[in-house]
């Protein structure tokens, strides 16, 4: 038998309706990874390499890493195809990176707190939300990169989504178990929602098309489903110890869960809330995840892989 066929035996048996695809080699030493984001018009799923200071552009269809931009403890980074810009938390120098998609050029830099980390792209006003999770405020960028405002949160800041829909960001306010609702034309908080049953709402992603929020609890390992209309929570559901990132196929309305324990939590998207398709130890640091939402792999970068070195998993959703 293959070690492919080894790893999708192990991988089905686990639990997890994922087949394993490759894994390939990334740079730089064995230390810690986070966000990722995919451009699918560049083909680039950008990674952060938070401990080795750097933000790693990897091609998808050549599997490749194609470039690396030096980024001080980089945490959050998202991808923007509409205007060709790419944002990136160097949490370390306490600033925010604008960077040009396709020359990888660093184009702005801006101050973003004492530990920015996850970030939002508000496509109505283009606007960039970033959460300083120690220093409890959202900082607001325009999309070239200069900070205009920032909000106080009035507790740590967890992650930060645009709702489309509603024309709302909302952030998780985790110390106080919370979630905030922003006007982003006034750069201010409207509305507080009370997260129940929860510890440390860190997590936070949101399909607008479906008016479904999921909501992370990384201190008591829930996952809690949220009406966007009535603003009523709809579910609550086991995942690993620590859930950290959140990665959403909107076709396949599949909702894949990591958590800093290696444990990954697989749901499908029901018409209010969730339906549990999995969760089992994937990984050792298995704690971030992206999904490619053209050909539905899933991406699982890895400080120590099959190797012992970097590795980036690559997974395919059983159907």
């Amino acid at each position: 038998m293959s070690r492919l066929a080894v790893l999708l035996a192990a991988s089905l048996a686990a639990g997890l309706p994922l087949h394993p695809v490759a894994r390939v080699p990334l740079s730089g030493p064995a230390v810690r990874f986070d966000y990722t984001s995919i451009d699918p018009t560049t083909h680039t799923l950008w990674i952060s390499h938070m401990d080795a200071n750097q933000l790693l552009a990897f091609d998808v269809v050549h599997r490749r890493i194609t470039r690396t931009i030096a980024a001080p403890g980089v945490h959050g980074v998202i991808a923007v195809p509409q205007i060709g810009r790419v944002y990136a938390s160097a949490t370390n120098a306490r600033e925010v990176l604008t960077i040009d998609a396709r020359t990888g050029k660093v184009l702005a830099r801006a101050p973003a707190g004492e530990y920015p980390d996850g970030l939002a792209y508000d496509s109505a006003q283009r606007h960039v939300f970033v959460s300083d999770e120690s220093g409890g405020v959202e900082t607001v960028l325009n999309a070239a990169g200069r900070r205009i405002a920032t909000i106080d949160l009035g507790g740590e800041a967890g992650n930060v989504q645009f709702d489309a829909a509603s024309g709302h960001v909302l952030a998780d306010v985790q110390s106080r178990n919370e979630i905030a609702v922003i006007d982003p034309h006034t750069n201010r908080i409207v509305k507080r929602v009370h997260v129940p049953n929860c510890a440390n709402d860190h997590g936070l992603l949101v399909d607008s098309t479906h008016h479904i929020a999921f909501v992370a609890c990384d201190g008591n390992a829930k996952l809690l489903t949220l009406n966007l209309r009535t603003m009523s929570f709809t579910g609550a559901f086991d995942v690993g110890s620590s859930p950290d990132v959140l990665a959403f196929d909107p076709s396949l309305r599949r909702l894949y869960v990591s958590a800093e324990s290696g444990v990954v939590a697989v749901f499908a998207e029901t018409k209010t809330s969730a339906k549990s398709l999995g969760t089992a130890f994937l990984a050792t640091e298995a704690h971030t995840v992206a999904v490619d939402p053209a050909t539905h792999l899933v991406y699982f970068p890895l400080q120590v892989g099959s190797t012992g070195r970097p590795q980036l998993l690559i997974m395919q959703p059983a159907r």
